[in-house]
C-alpha cells in the first residue's frame, strides 16, 4: 500500500497593483481628476466666503485679507507639505508589501496631525493679534480679524486631522474618498458659515465669528467621519487603536519628508508678502494689476497640486517595490503634464490678457498693469507648474531637499532683486520680469535637483 504525497495547493497570486503595473499617464490622470474636483470645491469656498463677508461691510473684508495668508498656510502645510510626507511613508510601505507598517504609520500620522493643529491653535490664539497688527491691522479691522481668527483657528486641529487622514488614504491610492469628503466639507462650510454669519433662516447674525464657525463645524464633522470610516475597516487601511505602540522610527519616516516640505509653503507665503510689499510702493494701480494676475496663479496651483499629489503614491509605491526607474518616469510624466496645462494657459493669457483681466476691471491704469504682468509672467507659468508638481513627486521618493532649495532660490531672487529694482527706481514692468525669472529658476532648479539626486529604496 502506498501513500500518495499530499498535493500542494498553490497560493493565490497577489492582486495586481495598478499603481505599480498600469501605464503611467492614464493612471496619473485617473488619480488626478478627483483631486482637481476637490480643489475646485476649495476655490468655491473662497469665493463664497468673500461674497457673504462682503455683505457684512468693508471692514470685515479687510479683516479677512489679514487672516487669509495664515489660513492658507494652515491648509498648505497640513495637506501639501506634511500631508505629502504622510502619503509618501504610507505608499513606500505598501510598495514594499508591508501592510502592518502602513497601518501603524497611519496612527503615527494622526498624532503628528493632532500636534500640528494644536501648534497652529496656540500660535494664532497667543500671537494672532500681534501678527495682524504687523500686517497693518488697526481699529475695527483688527478687532474683526481677531474675532474671526479666534473661532477659525480653534478648529485648526480638525483641519490638520482631515488633511492628514486624507493623505493616508491618498497614500494607498484612494483619491476618491478624500476628494468626496473635502467636497462635503466645502458644502457644509459654505452653508453653515453663511447661515450663522449673515443670520439666515431666522438664526442670529453673528458676523465674522459666525462665518468662521462654518469652517470649525464642517471640518470637525469631516474628522469624525474619516476616523469612523477608517476605524471600521472599510478603507484600504484600518486604524487599529487598540494595538498601537509608539515607534520613534516611524515618526522619523514621516517627518524627514513632511517637516522639510513645510518650508516650501512658508517660503511661498513669504515670497508673496515680500513682493506685494514692494509693489505697494509703485502705487495702487500697479498693486491692483498684480493682484488680478496673482489671483489666477492661486487658481492654477490646484492643477499642479492635483497632478502632484496623484504622483506621490505612484512614486512612493515604486520606490518601496524597488522600481526606481518607474518612479522617476512617474515624476517626469507628472511634471510634464502640469507644465503643458499651465503653459498653454499662460501663453494664451500672455497673448490675450483681456480674457482674464476684463472680468475684474475696466480701469485703464489697472488694466495696463495687469496686461504687463501677463505679458511677462504668462510664458513662465509652465515652469511654475513643473516645479510645484515635481516637488510633490519628490515627496513620494522621500527626497524633498533639492526642490525646497529651489523654492528658497525663488524667494531670495524676489526679495533681493525686488529690493534692488525698487531702490534704483526701475519701472514696474521690471518687477514683472523678475517674477518670470523667479518662476523659471524655480522650475529648472527643481528639475536639476531631481536629476542630480539619487533615488533609492
Amino acid at each position: 500500500m502506498t501513500i500518495d504525497a499530499p498535493v500542494s495547493t498553490p497560493l493565490p497570486a497577489a492582486a495586481p497593483n495598478q499603481l505599480l503595473d498600469a501605464p503611467i499617464l492614464p493612471t496619473l490622470t485617473r488619480l488626478a481628476i478627483p483631486n482637481a474636483i476637490a480643489m475646485v470645491g476649495t476655490a468655491v469656498v473662497s469665493i463664497a466666503e468673500t461674497s457673504y463677508i462682503g455683505r457684512l461691510g468693508t471692514e470685515p473684508l479687510a479683516a479677512m485679507a489679514l487672516v487669509f495668508p495664515f489660513a492658507m498656510l494652515t491648509q498648505m502645510m497640513s495637506a501639501g507639505a506634511m500631508g505629502g510626507g504622510v502619503s509618501s511613508a504610507i505608499s513606500r510601505a505598501l510598495g514594499a508589501g508591508d501592510r502592518v507598517r502602513a497601518e501603524v504609520l497611519a496612527l503615527h500620522a494622526l498624532i503628528i496631525g493632532l500636534g500640528g493643529g494644536l501648534a497652529f491653535t496656540l500660535l494664532m490664539q497667543l500671537f494672532g493679534r500681534s501678527l495682524y497688527t504687523l500686517l497693518g491691522g488697526r481699529g475695527e479691522v483688527l478687532e474683526q480679524a481677531f474675532s474671526y481668527s479666534v473661532v477659525l483657528f480653534s478648529g485648526a486641529v480638525a483641519i490638520w486631522l482631515v488633511n492628514t487622514l486624507a493623505s493616508v488614504l491618498r497614500g494607498t491610492g484612494d483619491m476618491v474618498l478624500p476628494s468626496a469628503t473635502l467636497m462635503a466639507v466645502a458644502v457644509l462650510q459654505i452653508t453653515i458659515g453663511g447661515t450663522f454669519g449673515l443670520g439666515l433662516f431666522g438664526m442670529p447674525r453673528l458676523g465674522m465669528p459666525g462665518v468662521a464657525s462654518g469652517q470649525l463645524i464642517a471640518w470637525t464633522l469631516g474628522t469624525l467621519f474619516l476616523i469612523g470610516y477608517m476605524a471600521s475597516g472599510r478603507a484600504r487601511l484600518k486604524l487599529r487603536f487598540r494595538s498601537f505602540t509608539f515607534e520613534r522610527r516611524l515618526f522619523i519616516d514621516i517627518l524627514k519628508v513632511g517637516a522639510m516640505a513645510c518650508l516650501s509653503p512658508l517660503q511661498s507665503v513669504l515670497t508673496i508678502l515680500i513682493f506685494t510689499k514692494i509693489l505697494a510702493t509703485y502705487g495702487t494701480a500697479t498693486l491692483a494689476g498684480y493682484g488680478i494676475g496673482s489671483r489666477l496663479e492661486f487658481l492654477l496651483i490646484p492643477i499642479a497640486f492635483a497632478v502632484g499629489v496623484a504622483s506621490i503614491p505612484m512614486v512612493g509605491m515604486a520606490i518601496g517595490a524597488g522600481q526606481i526607474a518607474r518612479a522617476r518616469r512617474v515624476a517626469w510624466t507628472s511634471g510634464a503634464v502640469s507644465a503643458v496645462i499651465l503653459g498653454v494657459i499662460g501663453l494664451v493669457l500672455a497673448i490675450q490678457p483681456a480674457l482674464w483681466v476684463s472680468l475684474f476691471t475696466a480701469d485703464p491704469a489697472v488694466t495696463a498693469a495687469a496686461h504687463a504682468y501677463f505679458h511677462w509672467a504668462g510664458p513662465s507659468f509652465a515652469f511654475f507648474g513643473l516645479g510645484v508638481t515635481l516637488y510633490f513627486a519628490s515627496q513620494g521618493a522621500a527626497k524633498v531637499g533639492g526642490p525646497v532649495l529651489a523654492s528658497t532660490a525663488r524667494l531670495l531672487l524676489v526679495a533681493i532683486g525686488g529690493a534692488a529694482l525698487m531702490a534704483s527706481g526701475a519701472p514696474a514692468w521690471t518687477l514683472f520680469a523678475l517674477v518670470t525669472l523667479a518662476m523659471v529658476v524655480y522650475g529648472l532648479g527643481t528639475v536639476m535637483a531631481i536629476y542630480l539626486t539619487r533615488w533609492v529604496k
